[in-house]
């Protein structure tokens, strides 16, 4: 059994190796190798490996994996040897947003931090403005040619927030040039869940789209929404360039799962073919982990559980028939056969990022529903569990897991704690989560 031990106060789960992919899928060669040779040499019965959402840096992830590792060295059981897998990749957290929290409380969500714009700020009223920080990011992040002069007027836009039209329609048409896939980026293939096309906040008329950002806004904090007042707009496009940036980090993360990992599961598997490999995605990490599986060479059965994590994308992927369009299935429709064991879907019913905003920015142009029926349409399943599926079945937290198929499980009596803009969506680091990934990976126990 593997040991947790404590150096400074601080948790070292072990043996603990690390997977970093660039934003074309490709691996670091050198932490591949280790990651095979080691696994054989700790003699690893069981592999569990952990793809974080969106965050800014490395110490951010590691904190995650750090912590929600932790529990599972007490709870294996005799025999098993664990060993623990850190997957890290390219995405983005608005430095706007609180720092998650990883460890656990039974803290309500009444009690939960406010938000973190200051609406008391003369400056910045409505939290509109573009920080430093959120500058910086943004051109670390997208670094084409004109990219970083793209982001100095985003900015330049937003402090002045103007109450001419036009101001707004080149704000958007800006974000939708910065998160434009370029060729020859292997993404192109991985920006849809349910169907194709860009969604509505990259085509749709700017003004219109600010406003439907602003409102959902405005209602989530309990305030009276006043429709087009210019100034407020900014708010809502600022919004807009939030979820566009999540949108290409969405796309992203399906690239680096079905290019990336997948083939580097191929080689553990050829390479210690007894391994038993345990899946587990936060967020756009759930959606990475999924296209690896999609993305696993033919023949690759290594993989005997996934365990998703308030997944971040549409809860119709796995639907082999959507319901409102019996021609088309989603994306991921074939992925639970490929998985010697269950797919399970934890979701919680206090994820604001994924209950309010993510259907609005999912909504794909055209969509003869408009606003009618958004949230069962475009819905994620972080949210509301897994959609659309023969044979899927849905249980309470704790509850015994089935061997096969698609479970969604609700969590929202432990995944609850979370202030604005996102709610619970990083409230994760609990001990009955980590249960659910020994249940579904049928990881025996220690007796008690």
């Amino acid at each position: 059994m593997v040991s947790v031990v404590s150096r400074q106060d601080h948790a070292v789960v072990k043996p603990y190796w690390e997977l970093t992919f660039d934003s074309d899928g490709d691996v670091d060669a050198a932490q591949r190798g280790r990651l095979l040779s080691g696994a054989e040499r700790e003699r690893v019965t069981d592999l569990l490996v952990f793809a974080h959402g969106w965050n800014n840096d490395l110490r951010t992830a590691r904190d995650l994996y750090r912590r929600f590792y932790t529990p599972f060295a007490r709870l294996a059981g005799t025999g098993v040897r664990l060993g623990y897998v850190g997957v890290l990749w390219p995405a983005i957290r608005f430095p706007d947003e609180p720092i998650p929290d990883f460890e656990p409380s039974a803290t309500p969500r009444a009690a939960t931090p406010a938000p973190a714009a200051d609406p008391a700020d003369p400056d910045d009223p409505d939290g509109a403005a573009l920080d430093e920080a959120t500058r910086h990011l943004l051109a670390r992040v997208f670094s084409g040619p004109q990219d970083a002069a793209r982001v100095d007027r985003l900015g330049l836009l937003l402090q002045e927030r103007s109450e001419v039209r036009s101001r707004l329609d080149e704000f958007v048409r800006i974000v939708r040039d910065l998160v434009a896939v370029r060729e020859p980026s292997p993404a192109h293939e991985f920006g849809h869940d349910i169907g194709g096309g860009e969604p509505a906040m990259l085509t749709d008329d700017a003004v219109e789209v600010c406003e439907v950002f602003l409102a959902m806004l405005e209602n989530r904090e309990g305030r009276q929404v006043l429709g087009g007042v210019p100034g407020r707009l900014w708010r809502g496009a600022k919004e807009v360039l939030r979820q566009a940036t999540y949108y290409a980090m969405k796309r992203r993360a399906g690239a680096i799962g079905q290019v990336g990992l997948g083939p580097a599961l191929g080689l553990l598997a050829r390479d210690v073919p007894d391994l038993r490999v345990h899946l587990v995605g936060h967020s756009f990490g759930a959606r990475l982990v999924s296209y690896a599986v999609h993305g696993m060479p033919a023949g690759v059965r290594c993989v005997k559980s996934v365990t998703l994590l308030q997944g971040a994308f549409s809860h119709y992927a796995f639907s082999a028939r959507l319901p409102h369009d019996r021609s088309h299935g989603g994306a991921l429709h074939g992925v639970p056969r490929r998985i010697d064991g269950p797919l399970v879907c934890c979701y919680s019913r206090h994820d604001d990022a994924l209950g309010r905003l993510y259907p609005l920015a999912s909504k794909l142009a055209g969509d003869s529903a408009g606003f009618l029926g958004l949230w069962e349409r475009w819905g994620a399943l972080g949210f509301d569990g897994i959609k659309a599926v023969d044979g899927a079945v849905g249980v309470r937290l704790g509850a015994a897991l089935p061997a096969r198929g698609c479970v969604s499980v609700d969590a929202s009596a432990v995944v609850r704690r979370g202030g604005a803009p996102n709610g619970a969506h990083s409230d994760i680091c609990h001990e009955e989560l980590a249960r659910a990934v020994c249940a579904a990976g049928r990881i025996a126990l220690a007796a008690g």
